[in-house]
């Protein structure tokens, strides 16, 4: 590969505005650091804000869609997650939000020269990252690169025609994993709607203590608050599906009581963590060994959790030597992760065995509670951490045995089962859909260089690659 230009040809890097820390707010304007440059996307489930007065009077600084953002620092290859030169696109459903300082923004120095999102693509490949981090300075956990060192990265020239066709391909297959995140996004807020439907504000047994006030049948009320059907309608399903809908609505009480947590149904606990499942605290194994370290056993670290609710892959895994060293630490298929430490509050469940490094603990559920009831248990409190700005006092560092004592609402248990079932084909349905993804993205990374390179002309893709236009 002739490398006829480099990127400062076509591009210039604007660094990020410093905003001090005394600047940062729980609300208001996000502020784009280091840590919510995503690969490919940005990251907002943990981010700070100014006010708008200031964002305003650093308006040079606000995003747009399509921006390309580059981090400025971060880490050498042993960490991809967290990778010096990662970069992401701005997307349109975005929060309009400004950059801090060692976030780059590639602002093109000619229109039509080169297609903006090609540079993108460059510069998620292999080569690209190695140029980066091999020319970064400072130490492997902590590496700069310069807006010159980035303006310097060679490649070969393209017309700005190929630039667009490369872009147009690539960017189909991305659009295509946008949307299924977007649809696994709501399948989970329908998800969360029932949870909390169900265990939060108990709409079923409301139901049924009003109904029982005005001399209506409880059961009928209680099974419209589930549907969210009136009751004319309820006569209008299916045998099965009215027996079923019946049977669940049984289950719930038509009483609330005092509790240190507020009112809650009657015969229901404040309870632990703990009694959801066994408690594990995950555990890096020693690095020097690098026989501890192969693609045998998924290594789960705060990076893999972000936006999911399912855990498909990982960035990092364990050979079975290494995983075996530490065997009390396996964690078995619908496990769910709750991060602890730097990100806290980000819950995930597992699809595979798997194991996790120290920043996580995790719950191994009981069966008697299901997968479901002890996932969106554990989100719930996760999301509040994280909405709450209580991440720093209730959950940073927090410890095995501080994790296991935290505070929830215990069901019981025949609810959590038929809460389980309910859920079922939704979570399924997240699985498949971001395995999906995964495939795409798979492909996508294997054009990536070769129609770079021109080694594989626009003409002469694979029909998979078209069909995804």
């Amino acid at each position: 590969m002739s490398a006829d230009v480099i990127l400062g040809d076509y591009v210039k890097v604007q660094g990020g505005f410093a905003y001090k820390s005394k600047d940062f707010k729980n609300s208001g304007v996000p502020v784009i650091k280091i840590k919510n440059v995503g690969t490919g996307r940005l990251l907002f489930d943990d981010y700070s804000c100014v006010d708008e007065e200031l964002a305003q009077t650093t308006k040079d600084f606000f995003t747009k869609p399509s921006d390309v953002l580059i981090s400025m620092t971060g880490s050498g290859p042993n960490q991809p997650g967290s990778l010096v030169g990662r970069v992401a696109r701005v997307g349109k459903k975005d929060p309009r939000a400004v950059i801090n300082q060692r976030v780059g923004r590639l602002v093109l120095k000619k229109d039509k020269a080169i297609d903006l999102r090609f540079i993108f693509y460059l510069l998620t490949t292999k080569r690209a990252q190695e140029y980066l981090v091999g020319n970064s300075t400072g130490s492997a956990n902590q590496a700069n690169i310069s807006g010159k060192t980035i303006e310097s990265f060679p490649f070969s020239q393209v017309t700005y025609d190929e630039s667009v066709e490369i872009a147009d391909i690539l960017e189909s297959l991305d659009d295509k994993i946008e949307l299924n995140r977007q649809i696994n996004q709501t399948l989970e807020q329908i998800a969360q709607a029932i949870f909390k439907s169900w265990f939060v504000d108990f709409e079923p047994v409301k139901a049924k203590i009003e109904a029982k006030a005005a001399g209506r049948d409880p059961e009928r009320a209680a099974m419209c608050a589930i549907s969210g059907k009136l009751e004319p309608e309820l006569d209008q399903l299916p045998p099965e599906q009215y027996k079923q809908l019946a049977a669940t609505a049984a289950l719930f009480p038509d009483e609330l009581v005092e509790s240190e947590l507020g009112v809650i149904p009657v015969g229901w606990e404040v309870g632990k963590v703990a009694e959801l499942g066994d408690i594990i605290c995950g555990k890096t194994p020693p690095t020097a060994d690098v026989e501890n370290y192969g693609d045998d056993v998924p290594f789960i670290t705060i990076p893999d959790m972000h936006g999911k609710l399912v855990i498909t892959s990982t960035t990092k895994s364990l050979s079975l030597k290494g995983a075996n060293t530490q065997k009390n630490k396996y964690l078995r298929p619908g496990s769910i992760c709750v991060s602890c430490i730097a990100t806290p509050g980000l819950v995930v469940r597992v699809t595979r065995e798997a194991q996790t490094n120290q920043q996580i603990n995790s719950v191994v559920p009981y069966e008697k509670w299901g997968d479901a009831y002890p996932l969106f248990a554990l989100k719930l409190i996760g999301d509040l951490v994280r909405t709450s700005g209580a991440g720093g006092s209730v959950f940073h560092n927090l410890s095995k045995s501080g994790f296991e004592q935290l505070n929830l609402i215990i069901c019981d248990e025949k609810l959590a089962k038929a809460f389980d079932c309910l859920l079922a084909p939704i979570i399924q349905r997240i699985f498949a859909t971001q395995q999906e993804s995964e495939t795409l993205a798979t492909l996508r990374d294997t054009l990536l260089p070769k129609l770079l390179s021109g080694e594989l002309a626009v003409e002469r893709l694979p029909e998979e690659a078209t069909a995804c236009a």
